[in-house]
């Protein structure tokens, strides 16, 4: 199993290029299903995720043909409608193909969504949603079981802002007959981009980025070309990183407007950032200043940065506190921060993290996706060497992530 070695100590600079958004990539994939004909998709990046669902998508039929960053999908030979335990317990976002079974095919059976260990994430509001679209839905032996003779727009009340749930429904009732509302819905970039590519294809999304969704059925939708958004996750954790080591950094083809809540957490904490014509430039300076943070859906801080965000915190000053509002499990990397020397404790859903002058290296385990760029991050400022485990989690949703980071003069390796 490979490992990631890191050297601490070094200041990063220069550039770096984000890759195409993984979570923008795979509902977009997904909704290639909704299609007859081929859909190309520019910038994808190259991850096991992107790979898993490509095997799922041609487990239902569909062609897929890849080309480094390009995909191309056909899914005029959609006719399987089970999406099975073997490849969905691999990704959770591999139940995005079940809004477009069900408004394509009529039916589908797609087993109980995996995906990392961070806590619940229930599938109730996409069921609920698809059973007021006329869908009729079964549990059985670990699977959901959909069918619909028909669906018809219908007025839907999301009780949680949900992103895949979201995606779903918007899929589904882009061929349903008749308005479908749905309102509290997520409004993350990556829903952003799904509404930008159905309407694309000739679907009537509106209201994409705002808490509703207005979607008027149309009988057919056609294939496209389309371009994925860049990821502003991986954005944001260069843009840590750079913060982090005192560096200065220009993370290229970062958006801004993805990006408010964390460039404003940054700049309390004391960093210089710049948005620049092509990116976003964080220049870094100590002391760090220790902020507060609350996850939040968005617009408010992600989630998804909150292990690299605490990292930031580990040597600032003072007193800072995180509380986690999204996830009940995401708090698995403390204890391997805290074996890096780092002072946290946790009450409930919020770590307290005392500012110390320094980490120390570790050998450490990732336990998800992001806490694996969390570890990375707390490599390049630990005194020594640490040796990061587990580390096929980085690998379905950073691309590349160590020849980028060698690229901005930091000492980061992958031994296989």
């Amino acid at each position: 199993m490979d490992r990631i070695i890191v050297e601490g100590g070094r200041t990063l600079s220069g550039e770096v290029q984000v890759s195409g958004a993984k979570n923008a990539a795979l509902p977009i994939l997904a909704a290639s299903l909704l299609v007859d004909g081929w859909n190309t998709f520019y910038n994808v990046p190259e991850l096991q995720d992107i790979n898993t669902i490509g095997l799922l998508l041609e487990h239902l039929g569909a062609k897929v043909e890849k080309d480094g960053h390009t995909i191309k999908v056909d899914a005029s030979g959609l006719c399987e409608t089970e999406a099975p335990y073997d490849l969905v317990r691999r990704m959770r976002a591999s139940v995005l193909v079940l809004g477009p079974l069900t408004a394509r095919l009529k039916k589908a059976r797609v087993s109980l969504p995996g995906g990392c260990a961070i806590g619940a994430r229930p599938i109730d509001q996409h069921l609920r949603g698809l059973e007021m679209l006329g869908a009729t839905v079964e549990l059985s032996h670990g699977y959901v079981e959909v069918q619909a003779e028909k669906l018809r727009g219908a007025d839907i009340y999301l009780d949680t802002p949900t992103v895949t749930g979201t995606e779903n429904l918007m899929m589904a009732a882009c061929l349903a007959e008749g308005v479908t509302i749905l309102r509290n819905v997520a409004r993350e970039p990556e829903i952003v981009a799904l509404a930008d590519l159905l309407n694309r294809m000739g679907g009537k999304v509106e209201g994409a980025g705002s808490p509703v969704l207005t979607i008027t059925g149309v009988e057919a939708l056609n294939p496209v070309e389309f371009s994925i958004i860049p990821d502003r996750i991986e954005a944001g954790t260069f843009m840590v990183a750079a913060a982090l080591t005192e560096g200065n950094v220009l993370v290229k083809d970062a958006v801004p407007a993805h990006l408010q809540a964390l460039i404003s957490k940054l700049r309390l904490a004391g960093a210089t950032v710049t948005e620049e014509h092509n990116g976003i430039r964080v220049q870094g300076k100590r002391p760090i200043c220790s902020v507060d943070v609350k996850t939040l859906p968005h617009p408010g801080f992600p989630t998804d940065m909150q292990a690299q965000f605490m990292v930031l915190m580990t040597t600032a000053k003072g007193l800072s506190v995180i509380a986690e509002t999204i996830f009940e499990n995401r708090f698995i990397h403390v204890s391997e921060l805290v074996r890096m020397g780092a002072n946290i404790s946790i009450s409930q859903n919020s770590a307290v993290i005392r500012g110390v002058k320094h980490l120390s290296a570790a050998p450490v385990m990732a336990t998800d996706l992001r806490a694996s760029a969390s570890l990375i991050l707390a490599g390049l400022i630990a005194q020594g060497s640490t040796e990061i485990h587990r580390v096929y989690h980085i690998d379905r949703g950073y691309e590349s992530i160590e020849q980028k980071f060698s690229q901005l003069g930091a000492a980061v390796r992958r031994v296989k």
